[in-house]
């Protein structure tokens, strides 16, 4: 099981580096007491759950009354289970001082100290947290990091394979019942021969090898294909390096029966064997023709 504890200073952008985590697949929790990290460890540890033998969790002067103690609860933690890493964000003083006045958000400690000012919360809450980032197993300062380049700097530190940071999710819909709004780009299939007006084919659905092999037999059906497929692979690694974590492409035909179907059904297996997370919707496969 990998357990990652994300923890830092308030400001230097844990919530961020948990959503990048969450992104690429990790099973992710905000807040959580340092005093509850075993029994969540324990619980994910037993699960049979796949999605959940790999785990990050934020764990702050939030989650706790007794703040003093969160330094040694994690340390504490982390020397029990060799599979425990930490990641710590930090960034300077100013800086942190500075983005708390441009969100007008304060300071977790703020509260608790007699004058309420957030450059003594921030250098308390360092004090608190030093013996834990001496421990830390990843170290990112993101003083001068934008959040892209946070997503980036998380990404190449926790995934096996970069193309996972981005799930591609091909839909085919009829244009008839209305263009998904969900929808990143459009692919208009109609151009393409229609299995429509082939009796014995007009019933089926591209799911069905019949149709499919009248749909992809075209000339006309296999150069859309090239060029499709040419303007795919040339622009999801950009969406990738501009840091979407999900892009959804529609493919339409007329009814959303047999053309869309099929060539979704193709653009999915291309990108699943280039190893990207792909997932495959055909939302009106199922309604009537006739409708």
């Amino acid at each position: 099981m990998e357990f990652v504890i994300i923890t830092g200073m308030s400001g230097a952008g844990k919530t961020s580096a948990l959503h990048v985590l969450e992104d690429i697949g990790y099973y992710c929790v905000d807040n959580i007491p340092a005093s509850l990290l075993p029994m969540l460890y324990a619980l994910c540890s037993k699960s049979e759950d796949k999605n959940m033998q790999r785990v990050a969790v934020v764990v702050d002067v939030r989650g706790t009354e007794n703040y003093k103690m969160l330094g040694v609860g994690i340390e504490q933690f982390k020397g029990e289970h060799s599979d425990v890493k930490i990641l710590f964000l930090d960034a300077k003083n100013d800086v942190i001082v500075t983005r708390y006045k441009e969100t007008r958000r304060r300071h977790p400690l703020a509260d608790r100290l007699k004058d309420g000012m957030v450059s003594e919360a921030v250098e308390l809450e360092r004090a608190l947290l030093n013996s834990t980032k001496n421990i830390s197993d990843y170290l990112v300062d993101t003083t001068f990091m934008s959040n892209k380049q946070l997503r980036e700097r998380v990404m190449s530190m926790f995934m096996e394979n970069p193309a996972h940071a981005l799930t591609l999710t091909f839909m085919s819909f009829g244009f008839k019942f209305g263009i998904p709004l969900e929808a990143d780009m459009i692919i208009d299939v109609r151009c393409l021969p229609n299995p429509f007006y082939i009796p014995e084919l007009k019933p089926l659905t591209g799911l069905d090898q019949n149709v499919r092999d009248y749909v992809l037999g075209s000339e006309e059906t296999q150069g859309f294909l090239k060029h499709t497929l040419n303007l795919l692979d040339y622009a999801v690694p950009l969406y990738l390096k501009e840091g979407k974590s999900e892009l959804v492409v529609g493919i339409g035909c007329t009814g959303g029966k047999h053309r869309s179907v099929t060539v979704a059904r193709e653009l999915e297996s291309h990108f699943a064997r280039l190893g990207y997370r792909c997932i495959i919707q055909h939302r009106d496969v199922k309604k009537s023709v006739d409708q």
